[in-house]
């Protein structure tokens, strides 16, 4: 009928943690690049008017597109170099968690408008 296995010889395979915790940090500083870009761009109208790549979206453009850039490169740069690594993720999730909190403030109106030209 049908072929019978041993359970005993199956093993787990041993994959490293590190693209994984590429993606973690990644997303981090993707978050955090759109909350810079965004209190930026309310701080400058000279950063606003650099940002503007689309007239009918405005600053929003340049900050989402360089957001996608800034995640897509640094998350090929670390999964570069921790591939075959297992780097310690509780570090790299604390670091990408602080990232993406300040990242997620910067694109609060309360904060952003603080930097505001009066």
């Amino acid at each position: 009928m049908g072929e019978r296995y041993d359970i005993s010889e199956l093993h787990d395979i041993d994959r490293p943690s590190g693209p994984v915790a590429a993606a973690i940090l990644a997303a981090g500083v993707g978050t955090f690049v759109l909350g810079l870009l965004t209190t930026l761009a309310e701080a400058s109208t000279r950063v606003a008017d650099a940002l503007k790549w689309s007239d009918d979206v405005g600053p929003l453009s340049g900050k989402t597109i360089l957001t996608v850039a800034a995640y897509v490169v640094s998350w090929v740069i670390l999964h570069g170099i921790w591939r075959r690594e297992n780097p310690n993720l509780r570090p790299i999730s604390l670091a990408a968690a602080v990232l993406a909190a300040l990242g997620i403030v910067g694109t609060f109106p309360t904060f952003f408008e603080a930097f505001a030209p009066e």
